[in-house]
């Protein structure tokens, strides 16, 4: 017998805020050549457009409404890089409605012939539950405060620590607790804290499970 035809080689990079998997997912992404997708932005954008039309984040069917209308162009927009961007995303992304909007777009991306990498927080067990790579990035709730308040307070944002580790927190429990999709780790995802890493070291062992997966990827093929 042939050996089965593979689908395209998808990593899938999962983890709570600010964990550093979207420097991680963007990294492999420019060292394999794949196109990239950071699938929360998606979910920023529809916050976004809700709070510009004044609509409640509640309003499930004006929110439905919202991420049909999501095309790429619109993931440019540095507005949606805000902290209240990313409160309203942990609002909307709680509606199954929305996630079943924005399904399509997500699995449409990570069928594409080429590969891909997609980074989120539920790629490995709803959008690619077979990508042959799967990531679960994680680092502690203090460390990836400060990382956001670096960030924030780098963008002009005037926020503090304090209340940075408040809001992981409470989008750490709404992200896990959320009935449509919950944030966890698939169970054969490989986990790699960065809590005592830099970018680079973080990069480069995500590269090395990366090159693992691909090697027993090709010769499954």
């Amino acid at each position: 017998m042939g050996r089965r035809e593979k689908g395209p080689f998808v990593v899938a990079v999962d983890g709570p805020a600010a964990s550093g998997k979207g420097t991680v997912a963007s990294s492999l992404a420019r060292d394999l050549g794949l196109p990239y997708l950071d699938t929360g932005l998606l979910y920023r954008a529809v916050g976004v457009l809700m709070q510009r039309a004044g609509q409640d984040f509640n309003d499930v069917p004006a929110a439905a409404c919202q991420a049909l209308m999501i095309t790429a162009d619109v993931l440019d927009d540095p507005g949606l890089r805000t902290r209240a961007a990313g409160e309203a995303a942990s609002r909307v992304a709680t509606h199954p409605q929305v996630r079943e909007r924005l399904l399509e777009f997500q699995q449409t991306f990570a069928s594409q012939d080429q590969g891909s990498v997609l980074d989120g927080r539920d790629i490995g067990t709803v959008i690619a539950p077979h990508a042959p790579a799967k990531l679960y990035v994680t680092a502690s709730p203090e460390v990836r405060a400060e990382r956001r308040w670096r960030q924030l307070t780098g963008q002009g944002e005037q926020v503090s620590l304090e209340d940075v580790l408040a809001d992981i927190r409470k989008r750490d429990e709404r992200d896990g607790g959320r009935e449509a999709a919950p944030m966890r780790a698939a169970a054969d995802a490989v986990l790699l804290d960065t809590s005592e890493m830099t970018i680079d070291q973080a990069a480069d062992a995500a590269r090395r499970i990366v090159e693992a997966a691909r090697a027993r990827w090709e010769a499954s093929r």
